[in-house]
């Protein structure tokens, strides 16, 4: 079982690209947004119980999909936080336990694409970063979200390809 984790910052185009994965690779798509939208229909964004609610949809999915031999692609904004981690080598340990791989992708950009993806139509219709002073704050704080460091990543950057090119290059460099 193969779960291909694509992360990177804010705009970046994680979820677009991991469309197109899917649709190149027949692979389910979980992006991140499916369990903050969820959550936050019970609880505000930020609190412990959003948080422990998130978590725990999360692990569920990764556990019934692993333990069903179900390839899937997930999305992720890693930040180098102690939560972060935490998550990261959780689920190495799910997946590990029933013997799959995870495929690291870490999506790029500049800075100046960035701000203006950010701003886009496309991520209205989920909770993410819509403000460009909202992502300057952010990737100030989290150091530009920076590769994972235990973990080997295919590292792209995609400020001037085509999200179908970026999904084959994972499909082509991976062997899917």
């Amino acid at each position: 079982m193969d779960m291909i984790w694509i992360y990177g910052p804010p705009a970046t185009g994680k979820l677009t690209v991991a469309e197109e994965l899917s649709k190149l690779t027949g692979y389910s798509l979980f992006h991140n947004h499916l369990t903050v939208d969820l959550a936050k229909v019970i609880f505000d964004y930020g609190q412990k119980e959003f948080e422990d609610y998130r978590d725990k949809l999360r692990y569920e999915f990764i556990e019934t999909a692993a333990k069903n031999k179900a390839n899937f692609i997930f999305t992720f904004c890693y930040a180098p936080t102690k939560e972060d981690d935490f998550f990261v080598n959780k689920v190495r340990k799910i997946i590990a336990k029933y013997d799959g791989k995870i495929h690291f992708v870490h999506l790029t950009a500049e800075k100046k694409e960035l701000e203006k993806r950010v701003k886009s139509e496309s991520r209205k219709k989920f909770h993410k970063v819509k403000k460009v002073k909202v992502l300057r704050k952010l990737m100030s704080k989290y150091s530009n979200f920076p590769h994972i460091p235990y973990v080997k990543s295919l590292k792209i950057d995609n400020t001037k390809l085509l999200p179908k090119k970026v999904a084959l290059m994972i499909k082509s460099h991976y062997k899917l």
